[in-house]
């Protein structure tokens, strides 16, 4: 199960890297600037959220944690991620992204069987 951060603030840039892949560059309030990649956008409850898995300098996940974010766009049609302050709403969305990933664990076995 992986580990679920909500508060640890940021300023965000959403970019596409060479590959197509989409990555989000985070600053934490701390001044620390730290690449995500993008794992997935997904409804919870009558909103959407991200889900960020954090990368090292070499573009390696060290440790399962994900962030999840609230995901809205602006009125330009830019990207905007807003910290989940809420614990209650917290738990939905983690809750939410976990039978994601358990709904997609089971569709990658069931397409390997076939």
């Amino acid at each position: 199960m992986s580990e679920h951060n909500h508060d640890h603030g940021c300023d965000c840039g959403c970019e596409h890297d060479h590959e197509g892949e989409a990555s989000v560059t985070l600053t934490l309030d701390d001044g620390t600037v730290l690449e995500c990649a993008v794992l997935t956008i997904f409804p919870a409850g009558d909103k959407e959220y991200i889900a960020l898995l954090p990368l090292n300098d070499e573009g390696e996940n060290e440790d399962g944690e994900v962030f999840l974010y609230r995901f809205k766009e602006n009125s330009d049609g830019e990207p905007e991620l807003e910290n989940i302050d809420d614990d209650d709403e917290y738990e939905i969305v983690a809750d939410a992204f976990d039978e994601l990933l358990d709904s997609s664990e089971y569709d990658e076995i069931v397409e390997e069987n076939e």
